[in-house]
């Protein structure tokens, strides 16, 4: 079996070193990137790895984020001229963890029926910035998600067999072709989110993405994000990044009424893979807990996912349905009832 990543990026040099090699650890074969209009040190390490023959790295130069559009792209050229078998569309702030088994074990169980299988987010909060790597920071979990337009709002996203027609549907989350049926009900894959992980990184992140966006504005713009930029307009980005983050303080308090736990599969791993700096300061620790104890604590946590799921999928019927009522109105049949009624009026 032959597993390509895609991933597209724009500014992540804190993370994306360590998001590819934890990948290519785990099973990933192959990345197909796409930069666009990076100008931190990102274009670098893509280019290092491209070097060692493992990514194939795309220079994306246009200004109007078009996430769909570009990830569709590397999709099909996995499928096409890689010969991959699955694809994980991921993040740079995602980690794709399978349960139980190794992620090619996981594809290779799965029924010749089904061509998606789901992945659940489990969203890190940010945590105190004392300069140290986010994954030796950023342990605290939140354990009480739901479906709400904000940073850590619960998700899923999809890993689908290799299709060289296939579209991805916006943010990732659906992976559709004719033949693509998508297992529902089912999260084998916990995918470890780190969705904003510093001041910086939040400036970043939504001021930039939402003028890109602006360009490409026909889309949708998501809540948070139009809020994050609204704020920065009025150099009030600390009143809308401050309260995201947990302090020691409210993670003790969340500990105890189960809103939030400590997590540190990331950073271990990535400590054995030689990212971070062990030995810093760790404030706050969670109680263990037993394998059955960690399952039925996912189990109860994905049980939200229902109304994710509901919502992308009639978000994604939606999307079409306007884009074919947008061509309808530009046909020259549209423009000759619209002169017609003109001239009637």
């Amino acid at each position: 079996m032959k597993l390509v990543m895609t991933l597209l990026v724009r500014d992540e040099a804190d993370i994306v070193d360590a998001q590819i090699a934890y990948h290519l650890d785990a099973g990933v074969d192959f990345v197909v990137a796409t930069d666009n209009r990076s100008e931190d040190a990102t274009t670098e390490i893509l280019e290092r790895y491209a070097r060692e023959g493992v990514l194939h790295l795309i220079r994306e130069p246009g200004d109007d984020l078009r996430q769909s559009e570009w990830v569709t792209r590397m999709a099909r050229l996995a499928a096409a001229d890689l010969a991959a078998d699955w694809v994980i569309n991921a993040d740079a702030d995602e980690f794709w963890h399978a349960r139980g088994a190794s992620l090619k074990e996981l594809f290779a169980a799965v029924s010749g029926r089904f061509g998606a299988v789901r992945g659940a987010w489990r969203n890190f909060v940010p945590r105190p910035d004392d300069g140290r790597f986010f994954a030796e920071r950023m342990t605290a979990r939140l354990s009480a998600p739901s479906f709400h337009p904000h940073p850590l709002s619960t998700h899923f996203k999809s890993a689908h067999r290799a299709r060289p027609d296939v579209r991805i549907g916006r943010g990732n989350h659906e992976a559709l072709a004719d033949d693509l049926v998508a297992l529902r009900g089912w999260y084998p894959i916990e995918i470890l989110h780190f969705p904003v992980r510093s001041y910086e990184h939040c400036r970043r992140k939504y001021v930039t993405q939402f003028v890109a966006l602006e360009r490409n504005a026909e889309k949708g713009i998501p809540g948070h994000m139009a809020e994050a930029y609204e704020a920065y307009r009025a150099d009030r980005l600390d009143d809308f990044y401050a309260p995201l983050v947990v302090d020691d303080a409210t993670l003790e308090a969340g500990l105890a009424d189960g809103t939030y736990s400590v997590d540190t599969r990331l950073r271990d791993r990535l400590r054995a893979l030689g990212f971070g700096a062990p030995g810093g300061p760790s404030r706050v620790a969670d109680a263990p807990r037993t394998p059955l104890e960690e399952a039925a604590q996912f189990a109860a946590e994905y049980t939200v996912l229902g109304e994710t799921d509901l919502g992308s999928s009639f978000g994604a019927r939606i999307d079409e349905l306007e884009a074919r009522l947008a061509r309808l109105e530009r046909s020259p049949a549209a423009r000759v009832r619209r002169l017609v009624g003109s001239l009637r009026s």
